[in-house]
């Protein structure tokens, strides 16, 4: 049976998550900008159809990581609620401790390894 998390150290994994919000918030922004469909002249563009479709290779590409930053980001969100809630550092499916080591190595981790592994198969 795992050991209850400190406040030390949920404190201090708050500050981590704080820190990897900001990252993300900054990364999501700078990839929009990037976005060749961001481009207001994109619309009315008459480009050949060889920039039309690396527009939109790269339109999608962009879109696809967006979404992983932003999946990540609310799982961010999701751990602050439960260092509210007090139910930090537990699974959400089961209801156990995520070992220690899974927390540190991934601060916003909303399953124990076996849930996760459920979860994919």
């Amino acid at each position: 049976m795992s050991k209850t998390l400190s406040k030390d150290f949920i404190k201090s994994h708050k500050d981590i998550l704080e820190k990897e919000k900001e990252k993300l918030v900054y990364q999501i922004s700078e990839l929009k900008k990037d976005d060749p469909f961001a481009d207001p002249d994109h619309a009315i563009d008459n480009a050949a159809i060889d920039t039309d479709v690396r527009e939109q290779v790269g339109h999608d590409t962009i879109q696809a990581q967006v979404k992983d930053l932003e999946r990540k980001l609310s799982d961010i969100e999701m751990a602050f609620v439960k260092i509210e809630k007090g139910r930090y550092g537990y699974c959400e499916k089961c209801g156990v401790q995520i070992p220690v080591a899974r927390i540190n190595l991934i601060p916003e981790a909303r399953f124990c390894i076996e849930c996760e592994q459920k979860l994919y198969k």
